[in-house]
């Protein structure tokens, strides 16, 4: 299989595996949902990993894949403020956990133009 058809599966099963954990192991999530937001964060954990579980099955399928390329983009996106809140919050942590939540935060980037590509290589498919 061509890297270019395995780049979508790729984003899937990543989306998926996050998607997962939201479920098994929501309180390490809830600790990262801004305070601001309104309501409890594990509706806001849940929220997210039932998100990240469509995403993936939308990047996952060709028809879908171009719309779900570019929600799962915003999606990177729109959860830069929980990677920047751990960072904070983690920042008196022992080094190797304060690295971790640090190096999420340029991560986003590559996580973003990853699912720009992905919705590109949907594009004209149905």
């Amino acid at each position: 299989m061509p890297r270019s058809e395995r780049s979508p599966l790729l984003l899937a099963g990543l989306l998926a595996a996050a998607g997962v954990t939201h479920f098994v192991a929501p309180r390490q999530y809830d600790a990262t949902i801004p305070r601001a937001l309104p309501g409890a964060p594990r509706t806001w954990t849940y929220a997210s990993g039932a998100a990240e579980l469509a995403l993936a099955a939308g990047v996952a399928l060709p028809r879908t894949r171009r719309v779900a390329g570019l929600a799962t983009a915003a999606f990177f996106a729109g959860v830069f403020p929980a990677n920047v809140k751990m960072a904070v919050d983690w920042r008196n942590r022992p080094a190797p956990l304060r690295a971790a939540a640090l190096a999420r935060l340029p991560l986003q980037v590559p996580l973003v133009l990853w699912a720009r590509s992905v919705a590109r290589s949907g594009e004209g498919r149905s």
